[in-house]
């Protein structure tokens, strides 16, 4: 069977906090590899699981629809700062209007678009998570809430205008898009983050040095001037 690019993506990272390669980003965020192993297992193990229905034709996929919905919620009531809500909230608002606008104007097929509109709808919401969100949880937050957001209103037009079937939350590619939204968002935040501060330190340290050897030459001068005096 072969497994989803989601899935692929998702085994990948728990290998990298298994072995403490993404140990600063999960301190960063406030996390410890257990969370985000068990949420990760979560997600991979809820995809195999039965729907769970909500009535009216509608359910929800454990994996790509109620882990992350619970863990993101999660995340932001444990935020320390009122400010990191607000960006977190802001930035789930904007990226979500903005990948509904891109379900109405991009075109459904993959095949008449430039990449798979899955991946579209990753890469807009995970850009303007980051961009609004700028710390590395509230763009994660964003990252998921905003795609999750978007198949829960999808889903709701759907049972509304009384389509057949059983629409699922979280189902079929929406499970990717999240996945790659999310992490697009938060390596985003990393990355260009763990550059500023380094370059931050950079300049912090070259200030240092050369207040240093101002301070050695000033000393070197008044040393003189002392022995002269005496």
């Amino acid at each position: 069977m072969r497994l989803p690019m989601g899935s692929i993506v998702l085994l990948v990272a728990a290998v990298l906090v298994y072995f403490g390669v993404a140990q600063r980003l999960l301190d960063r965020m406030r996390l410890n590899d257990r969370a985000a192993l068990l949420f990760i297992g979560a997600m991979l193990l809820g995809t195999y699981l039965p729907d769970i229905p909500l009535g009216n034709r509608l359910a929800i996929n454990l994996g790509g629809g109620l882990v992350p919905i619970g863990f993101a919620l999660y995340l932001w009531f444990t935020a320390d700062e009122s400010s990191e809500r607000w960006r977190a909230l802001w930035a789930t608002l904007i990226a979500t209007a903005l990948v509904y606008a891109a379900t109405i104007y991009l075109p459904a097929e993959p095949h008449s678009f430039i990449i798979d509109p899955i991946y579209a709808f990753a890469i807009i919401a995970g850009l303007t998570a980051y961009l609004l969100g700028r710390s590395r949880r509230a763009s994660f937050i964003a990252g998921i809430l905003a795609i999750t957001l978007n198949d829960i209103i999808y889903a709701f037009q759907v049972s509304y205008y009384r389509q057949e079937g059983t629409t699922t939350i979280g189902g079929a590619g929406i499970f990717d898009t999240i996945v790659f939204s999310a992490l697009l968002a938060v390596g985003l935040a990393e990355l260009i983050g763990e550059t500023r501060e380094k370059m931050a330190g950079g300049h912090q340290g070259e200030g240092k040095s050369r207040l240093r050897l101002l301070k050695m030459e000033n000393d070197d001068q008044t040393a003189p001037e002392e022995d002269g005096s005496r």
